[in-house]
């Protein structure tokens, strides 16, 4: 099958949450608490249902990846290993860390967690945090319970466009109003370290979870330089923001008509700008904002044009 797999994607409330990933995506967001959107997930928090092709038209992308071997040409007695989401920080999200594959093996027998974001808009003065003061195992748990967080976190303005590269084991938060795309490994592994005292619908603070964050959190903080290239292609620009052991993620800037190749196995897209379409051996697939779609193995390239812009990854066999 040489076709774009379109996906449905899957929303998530969050207390964090509000309604941008409606008013900036079109998506059917039924509430001003939406946090995330798990566009291309295998997850079991949120599984995506493909939309088309017709002939798997209502599978499940878990369900997909099992059956049918041919599209992804990757070990399939695997989990799929990507999940690639909106996210709409209304309100700052907690101060946290994922645990590496070894260690969430080991303790939530699952995947590990490294991310990494674009983001898509920012109001003025946003920020996030990336990393911690702390040099020492001790230092860092003794201003955590002191609640010394001014001194402890380190604070990262943001604009529209940056790119950030979260390994397991960075502590990080998304701060208020910030809208990002995020890619990732298929994981829902969580350890948060500071929720600013919020409480939830029944009154409750969320659960805080120090002893796993003190395992896993890199001590002292290392911030890994990422060289971003961008290629100029006729009117049109592909920039290749990282490449490590999990994902690869590119974006396209197309204007008026890209050519694009696959050589590895299958590419996971989300358009977060603008409309157009995709040729694959002479047919046309419409393309606008917020589509996500899987380009399959068999795919090995393919003619984009309009006038839009499209992140996307693929993961890489370990």
């Amino acid at each position: 099958m040489k076709q774009p797999i379109f996906l449905k994607p899957v929303l998530h409330k969050k207390i964090w949450g509000g309604n941008k990933l409606k008013i900036n995506f079109g998506l059917p967001v039924k509430s001003d608490k939406v946090g995330e959107a798990w566009m291309i997930s295998a997850h079991p928090n949120g599984i995506t249902k493909v939309i088309s092709p017709n002939e798997i038209q209502g599978l499940f992308l878990d369900e997909l990846f099992r059956l049918r071997p041919e599209l992804f040409n990757f070990p399939t007695d695997l989990v799929f290993p990507l999940l690639v989401k909106l996210i709409d920080a209304s309100d700052a999200l907690s101060v946290q860390v994922h645990p590496s594959d070894i260690y969430a093996k080991e303790h939530e027998g699952g995947l590990g967690k490294t991310e990494c974001w674009y983001v898509l808009s920012a109001e003025l003065d946003s920020k996030i945090i990336y990393g911690h003061t702390a040099q020492t195992r001790e230092e860092f748990i003794n201003q955590v319970n002191s609640s010394c967080w001014k001194t402890l976190l380190n604070e990262v303005p943001v604009k529209t466009g940056d790119f950030f590269y979260v390994p397991h084991g960075t502590l990080h938060a998304i701060g208020k109003g910030i809208v990002i795309l995020e890619i990732q490994q298929s994981s829902d592994t969580t350890y948060r370290v500071f929720d600013y005292h919020r409480k939830d619908d029944m009154g409750n603070e969320r659960e805080l979870h120090l002893d796993q964050a003190y395992d896993v959190t890199m001590i002292p903080h290392q911030s890994i330089e990422n060289k971003i290239i961008k290629e100029k292609v006729n009117e049109s620009n592909i920039t290749h923001y990282l490449s490590n052991d999990y994902f690869s993620v590119y974006k396209w800037d197309v204007k008026n008509e890209l050519a694009v190749s696959f050589p590895k196995d299958y590419y996971l897209a989300i358009v977060i700008a603008g409309e157009g379409h995709i040729e694959i051996e002479g047919s046309i697939y419409s393309l606008s904002i917020a589509d996500s779609f899987i380009i399959p193995a068999p795919v090995d390239k393919a003619i984009l044009r309009g006038n839009l812009e499209i992140m996307v990854s693929n993961p890489e066999k370990k």
